[in-house]
């Protein structure tokens, strides 16, 4: 019998796991993939180039990402970020520096508005509570697309906004409440910040992929971890916990729960789960993105002027385009957003058919040199059966004045980690880890509790 079962071993279940291994508490990780890192997947396809399919970024403020990184002295660079800029919005291409495209007059003072609302807003948003704020109903009870058709005056405002919150939260904006979008916010700092690669959540990559971290934090406790283990029951009884799953049957004493809330809601616990969690697991979706990579043999837009970052109306598959060439600039990479209803559309699509929807955007930004790609590549974490999305789980309307902390909540015996279980860094991997460490710490709190009555 172990002491703890952790299931999932992406970054919040890896951080509980090394909390357990260095506190000398028997664990066991079960992973229903054959890999590491849940929704990190860095795909190696050859000695030199890598491309991170999954989470791939690190920034101000994501202090345990960096803490782990000199811990395990593993080497991350600048985003590249010089150059210009592109906007595409109603089939006009424009080139900008800085964070504000190129718009007409009013459609920037719209834009200024807008942007500082939802600062304003989110900063009095009580990140360990949303549900308390005083007008957190009248929050809860509008989509984040209600408030902008509310607050934004120009068509081009409402693209440009539209686009980048699509981007940051990975969704349609009718599908998040805006309560959960202040809240979001808040909890990576600020708007800004989220937007922003320089000082912000995209302004560091990590050499040879985010995977590298996963794997060296795992090590020392790589015989702890077995994989293609799909858990499909828990039993609780008589102070212990079974999990079971096609061909295999563990007992422990305590869980921690590391997966995507859809794959949660998908496990038979015996008892029910409390009827709170059970129907906030039903309402919550994770988000829809597939991200898109044109290799060349050199980053060549640099040469020419250009940072490789785009922006684009609905008439482009693509939200946003990164540079996201390794740090030597080996290759030139080219990688696309593609987000919730423009993703839908794209994946329909052939995967020849994909690859020429991408080369005819690039050449119209970039020119000749973006036709001559030496490979492609594109991935949705939605199409993943393990992951069922990304970046993270989004709550509609009513979810969090209806069912409160209900999900990060322990019961019994099962404590909750995962990125959507922290109040900070919700979404990224810095609020995956702070969660898997803050869940074995309860863990082993109660352990030490019961051993010593």
């Amino acid at each position: 019998m172990q002491q703890v079962i952790i299931i999932g071993a992406g970054f919040s279940g890896i951080a509980a796991a090394k909390i357990l291994h260095q506190a000398k508490i028997p664990f066991l990780v079960l992973e229903a993939r054959d890999r590491l890192g849940g929704r990190v997947y860095t795909k190696q396809l050859s000695d030199d180039l890598y491309l991170d399919f999954g989470g791939q970024w690190i920034g101000p403020g994501q202090e345990r990402m960096y803490e782990l990184c000199q811990e395990y002295g593993v080497e991350y660079f600048e985003t590249y970020d010089q150059g210009y800029n592109l906007i595409d919005i109603n089939q006009k291409v424009k080139k900008f520096k800085g964070l504000i495209p190129k718009m007409d007059i009013a459609s920037l003072i719209n834009l200024d508005f807008v942007l500082k609302k939802l600062e304003r807003l989110a900063k009095s948003i009580p990140l360990e509570s949303p549900w308390q704020h005083p007008k957190a109903l009248a929050f809860d009870s509008i989509s984040l697309a209600a408030f902008l058709d509310s607050n934004c005056k120009t068509n081009s405002c409402k693209k440009v906004v539209s686009l980048a919150c699509e981007t940051v939260f990975a969704s349609e904006l009718n599908e998040i409440s805006l309560l959960h979008s202040l809240f979001y916010i808040k909890s990576g700092r600020d708007l800004n910040t989220l937007i922003n690669i320089k000082d912000g959540a995209q302004q560091h990559r990590i050499v040879g992929g985010m995977q590298t971290l996963i794997e060296k934090m795992a090590e020392p406790f790589r015989a702890s971890i077995q994989f293609q283990k799909a858990v499909k029951k828990i039993f609780r009884e008589n102070g212990n916990i079974k999990i079971l799953g096609d061909g295999f049957e563990f007992t422990g004493k305590k869980v921690i729960m590391a997966v995507p809330p859809p794959l949660a809601a998908k496990i038979d616990f015996q008892p029910l789960l409390s009827m709170e969690k059970r129907q906030l697991l039903d309402r919550i979706a994770m988000g829809q993105v597939g991200k898109c990579f044109m290799v060349y043999k050199k980053p060549f837009w640099r040469e020419n002027g250009f940072s490789g970052q785009s922006f684009a109306d609905e008439n482009s598959p693509f939200q946003s385009l990164f540079d996201c060439s390794p740090k030597d600039g080996s290759y030139g990479i080219l990688m696309g957003f593609t987000i919730a209803n423009r993703a839908k559309k794209y994946f329909r699509e052939s995967k020849e058919r994909r690859k020429k929807l991408m080369v005819e955007k690039l050449t119209l930004y970039f020119g000749k040199g973006a036709s001559e790609p030496v490979l492609f590549e594109d991935f949705s974490m939605t199409d993943e059966v393990w992951s069922r999305g990304c970046y993270a789980g989004l709550y509609p309307t009513g979810a969090w004045t209806g069912f409160q902390d209900a999900y990060a909540k322990p019961e019994d015996s099962i404590y909750w980690a995962g990125t959507e279980a922290s109040p900070v860094w919700y979404g990224y991997i810095e609020g995956a880890v702070r969660a898997g460490e803050k869940a074995a710490e309860s863990v082993i709190g109660n352990l030490t509790k019961l051993n010593s009555n």
